[in-house]
């Protein structure tokens, strides 16, 4: 059994993690988000230590890693501006980190990353889940096997409320810009 922590609780794909979490006999220790709105947590974990500030997050864990008690995976679900921090943070903690999309947004922090994992021994897993969605797995094997060339044109359309544009999600400094935060997933592709 393994420990997660998981910062970004209360965010939209959050909910997925937990449910992973526990599905694969692990335990999630601690949470932090902050917004307190993490109801989410009673069906998963209602014992998980939960936290609304990164500092008391941050001495928590360090506490438990004193203690010998270390988490072994740390999952973030913030918003991208936070991916590269929050990532190097769980590293040296000396836990695998498991990252939402996109890992970083200015490709020059990716290094700082790199040899964070060679210090610590440790891994950074990135999440890109439309790569396991059916059809788009059988387009890409479809396309293994045809070895010619192939144009693409996408169409990719998705609703969006107000909200959205006040969210850090509509913000390019916070986001990446759709480029970023949607396009990331047609690139990978």
């Amino acid at each position: 059994m393994k420990k997660f922590a998981i910062i970004g609780v209360a965010g939209y794909v959050a909910p997925r993690h937990l449910k992973a979490i526990q599905e694969t006999g692990n335990i999630l220790v601690a949470a932090m988000d902050k917004s307190d709105s993490v109801g989410i947590l009673d069906q998963y974990f209602p014992e998980t230590a939960f936290f609304t500030e990164f500092e008391r997050f941050e001495r928590y864990l360090a506490k438990l890693k004193n203690e010998g008690q270390g988490i072994d995976f740390l999952v973030v679900c913030t918003p991208n501006y936070l991916h590269d921090s929050h990532v190097r943070f769980g590293l040296r903690l000396g836990a695998d980190v498991i990252c939402e999309k996109p890992l970083v947004l200015n490709p020059h922090n990716v290094q700082a990353i790199v040899d964070e994992e060679k210090a610590t021994g440790k891994k950074v897993y990135t999440i890109l889940q439309l790569r396991l969605q059916p059809a788009l797995m059988e387009l890409k094997e479809q396309l293994q096997q045809d070895k010619s060339h192939h144009q693409v044109n996408l169409n990719y359309i998705t609703p969006r409320g107000k909200w959205y544009q006040y969210s850090w999600k509509g913000d390019v400094e916070k986001s990446g810009g759709l480029a970023t935060n949607i396009g990331i997933h047609f690139f990978d592709l």
